[in-house]
């Protein structure tokens, strides 16, 4: 396949050519790509913005990450953002630094990620921008969502008795990663044959390199009748989401161990790595599972939700924030998941 240099086609004719087949799905996009700015139009709604930056060597390494994939998941991150405010997400953009050692190819690949996954979740591409970048591949997006204002779910809500319950499973995108790493240096100096054994690990890399945001749960809830009374995604960790829920509503926690969703291959993955099971479920990461609470009241709706399940309740902020072990230990919860400073 023949490659074509990107300085070929300039920044707004790689702009057209990246955009020209996309098609808006919603009436509230009156203008979007191909003006100064987009023009979206909410009526009696509330906008909701929230923005993601994604840089090389930080938060992918593209030595195993397929560029479709990494596309997917720019977008879902920031989707994830708008559904842990009980939103439904309308638009994004999109902005990308590019080296030269990227074709024009290598960034259509990138775009087959970003529209897969606006089709799959009903969002407008509408804008964006491009410039080169001396240190690689860095994308930022802003996504822009709706919610009726007595909808909107914030981290503050929460009130001493509410239960507290967590989408999916948590782990296996950390241990997807563990995995991901452990065969790159496997296959250092080794030739370009070298096969990577991934038997058995699907659903880990899965977890990694393709989440998804989880409208479903989202759907679920309306469905049921329930209002979370706070809500985030899972993006740096179980603990820091836990603790980001406490302090902003002034609050304590209680968790238990035996509580905590973790699947199948992401035990057996921890066993194989010496890893602390639980540690790692906590602290992991990039899961993108929605973390929320409701009012006692909502038990009975709660135990019937197929998305979520119960892992334990808020309590009086004097109380702290704790996990319950299986023995029945308290140990308090420390943030020890992602931080974007200190992780680099």
């Amino acid at each position: 396949m023949s490659e074509t240099e990107i300085s070929t086609l300039g920044e707004f004719g790689l702009i057209d050519a990246l955009t020209r087949d996309f098609k808006v799905k919603n009436a509230s996009t009156l203008k979007g790509v191909g003006d100064d700015c987009a023009v979206i139009d909410y009526g009696d709604k509330k906008t909701l913005v929230t923005t993601d930056l994604l840089l090389e060597g930080i938060h992918f390494d593209l030595t195993y990450t397929p560029l479709k994939h990494l596309g997917y998941k720019a977008v879902a991150v920031n989707l994830s953002d708008i559904y842990a405010m009980n939103g439904t997400p309308k638009q994004i953009t999109v902005s990308l630094g590019i080296s030269k050692r990227f074709t024009v190819e290598h960034i259509n690949e990138l775009y087959s990620g970003i529209y897969a996954a606006c089709e799959r979740y009903g969002v407008d591409l509408v804008g964006g921008d491009t410039s080169a970048s001396v240190t690689g591949l860095l994308i930022s997006i802003t996504c822009i969502g709706e919610a009726a204002e007595e909808e909107i779910v914030y981290r503050s809500g929460a009130r001493d008795t509410d239960l507290i319950c967590v989408s999916g499973d948590l782990g296996a995108a950390y241990m997807g990663l563990q995995l991901l790493e452990r065969e790159r240096v496997a296959s250092a100096g080794l030739d370009k044959d070298f096969q990577p054994d991934f038997a058995g690990r699907e659903y880990l890399l899965e977890r990694q390199l393709k989440p998804e945001p989880r409208a479903d749960v989202i759907a679920e809830l309306r469905e049921l009748g329930i209002r979370p009374t706070a809500m985030m995604d899972v993006s740096d960790g179980l603990s820091s989401e836990l603790l980001h829920i406490c302090k902003q509503s002034g609050v304590g926690c209680r968790v238990y161990e035996n509580r905590i969703p973790i699947d199948y291959q992401t035990a057996v993955m921890a066993e194989e790595l010496n890893m602390n099971l639980v540690t790692a479920a906590m602290n992991g990461g990039e899961d993108y599972e929605l973390l929320f609470t409701v009012p006692l009241t909502d038990h009975e709706k709660v135990e019937q939700m197929k998305t979520a399940r119960l892992i334990g309740r808020i309590t009086k902020s004097e109380l702290g924030a704790y996990m319950v072990t299986r023995d029945d230990a308290e140990l308090e919860i420390r943030a020890q998941g992602w931080n974007a400073f200190g992780n680099s």
